[in-house]
């Protein structure tokens, strides 16, 4: 379990997040939803060790943010940030592979490399495996990223806006793998998104944020309601069941 409490973080004195405190149990995909500027981010980063706590305490199962060393926490949170830096000539094997170094600290055993392969496999990236960052579309570089978070092996896993740069059928093929991956509770996966539709067609637990603050937390049906875009998105959207899912006509 991620156990956040009475979190509070401010950027120039003015509130990013209020008060939040949240239980987020193992296994399935919590998605975080919210507009721009609703924090986000901003929470997943803190859970991530992205940016230092201010007020209020994060623990992951028995490990307290802050307080465990990154060696440590590492083989626990697997993390995709919105923006990350690499080198562009990094072949997407080489890349893959740094999801590995928690265990290995540079000297990747035979079951490290053959973790990568099925990482490669699994997100569909064994043809390019060879090709540098710099080639790509941004879809397949976004693919890559995530299948590095992927094979740290971690309990959790923390992704911020991974459908970015992804075609329809790329962000419906990643979600589905996100789905099995967490099947059984063998995984959880925490995703900020922006596209509603996907949080709830995927998600086993919505979270909504607005201003910092958490304001709506259940599954999926009962978050994703014409209500919900209106208060908290402030946008007048029908809401409709298809396929027993939430659907946000637009």
């Amino acid at each position: 379990m991620i156990d956040i409490q009475d979190v509070t973080y401010k950027i120039a004195g003015q509130p990013i997040l209020q008060d939040v405190s949240l239980q987020l149990d193992k296994g399935g995909i919590i998605a975080l939803i919210g507009p721009n500027g609703a924090g986000k981010s901003t929470l997943l980063s803190l859970v991530a060790r992205l940016l230092p706590l201010q007020t209020g305490t994060i623990r992951v199962d028995d490990l307290q943010i802050g307080q465990t060393v990154d060696t440590v926490l590492a083989k626990k949170l697997g993390i995709l940030p919105q923006e990350l830096t690499v080198a562009s000539r990094l072949t997407i094997r080489d890349l893959v592979g740094f999801g590995r170094y928690p265990y290995h600290k540079g000297r990747p055993s035979a079951d490290d490399h053959d973790r990568v392969d099925t990482a490669l496999h699994l997100f569909d990236l064994s043809d390019l495996a060879e090709r540098q960052l710099e080639t790509l579309s941004g879809g397949q570089r976004q693919r890559a990223f995530v299948a590095m978070a992927y094979v740290q092996d971690t309990d959790y896993l923390l992704l911020d806006e991974p459908l970015n740069n992804l075609d329809i059928a790329a962000s419906r093929a990643l979600m589905t793998l996100l789905r099995d991956l967490t099947a059984g509770r063998k995984r959880t996966v925490v995703i900020v998104l922006h596209d509603i539709n996907y949080a709830a067609a995927y998600a086993d637990r919505i979270i909504a944020l607005k201003a910092g603050r958490v304001v709506a937390d259940g599954a999926p049906d009962a978050v994703v309601t014409a209500a919900l875009l209106r208060d908290v998105f402030e946008t007048p959207a029908n809401v409709t069941t298809v396929a027993r899912r939430q659907v946000v006509l637009v």
